[in-house]
């Protein structure tokens, strides 16, 4: 199903809504209605009122306190599977500050232990040189560019955390992309290959000339299996509903398939560090 950045932000208020308009359909105060749920009275207030965002469990618990139909049921769970989606639309992460992002993104490494990347297009900071990391952000407002830079390099010493584990995956296209000169894009390409001799890592690389059917692609990140995000260029969207992030677990099993990692990646890497340095 193709969901709207404006339907993801108008889903939480119409999920509250309903809520509401259901509990007093059903004669139900909010205290009867958390008793029978199980919950505190403060928790359905902050849910009628869009500040609090319920969880799937939580929808269904208050689904069936309220004696729902199958059919109301069934609507209200799809809104609510909708609003477990949040879209970050990057004028507002640039309004907010660069590094609200990066502490954002840093707090997520943190309290993650299993991460997988799929690389469409570029190569993700954690990966980037230092002039890969410029180049990256040389859109951004002058004033964000140099603490932004700063914070995505340092972010990149969770890597060398034994207790986590990384699996990336990148295209060609994403490692051959030329946003940095050749001489520099070369030298990144040579940190790539750096890095799939780490022991927490695993790098694998998909060439062009590899096929495999799988409809259209877009860069995502799986955290553990609690979060996930996919990156398009206005933005972000962010997944928390388990169904969608064990669909793209999935996905990226199918992708590990048909790369190459350990030697044979690095054999790949070499071959195309080699043609920017020619």
């Amino acid at each position: 199903m193709a969901i709207e950045p404006d339907e993801l932000e108008q889903s939480g208020r119409e999920l509250a809504a309903m809520l509401k308009h259901l509990r007093r359909k059903a004669g139900l105060s909010g205290v009867r209605l958390a008793a029978r749920c199980h919950m505190s009275q403060s928790k359905i207030s902050r849910i009628e009122s869009n500040k609090s965002r319920p969880s799937l469990l939580d929808v269904e618990q208050i689904l069936r306190g309220l004696d729902a139909s199958p059919a109301i049921a069934a609507e209200v769970m799809a809104l609510a599977r909708i609003a477990q989606t949040e879209w970050q639309d990057g004028r507002t992460l640039r309004r907010k500050g660069l590094d609200k992002k990066q502490v954002q993104l840093a707090g997520l490494e943190a309290s993650s232990t299993t991460f997988r990347y799929f690389l469409l297009s570029m190569i993700t900071g954690l990966l980037a040189t230092p002039e890969y990391v410029r180049a990256s952000l040389a859109q951004a407002p002058p004033d964000q560019q140099a603490k932004a830079v700063a914070m995505k390099l340092d972010r990149q010493r969770v890597l060398f955390d034994r207790s986590k584990r990384f699996t990336f995956i990148l295209t060609e296209q994403a490692v051959r992309y030329p946003l940095v000169p050749p001489d520099e894009l070369a030298m990144q390409i040579d940190r790539l290959a750096s890095l799939t001799y780490q022991p927490n890592i695993r790098l694998g690389v998909i060439p062009m000339e590899v096929h495999f059917t799988s409809g259209a692609l877009s860069t995502f990140t799986v955290y553990d299996e609690s979060l996930a995000t996919a990156e398009l260029d206005l933005g972000a969207i962010v997944f928390r509903d388990g169904r969608d992030i064990q669909d793209l677990i999935r996905r990226f099993i199918s992708y590990e398939e048909h790369a190459a990692f350990g030697e044979q990646a690095r054999e790949h890497l070499a071959e195309w560090a080699a043609y920017c340095r020619r």
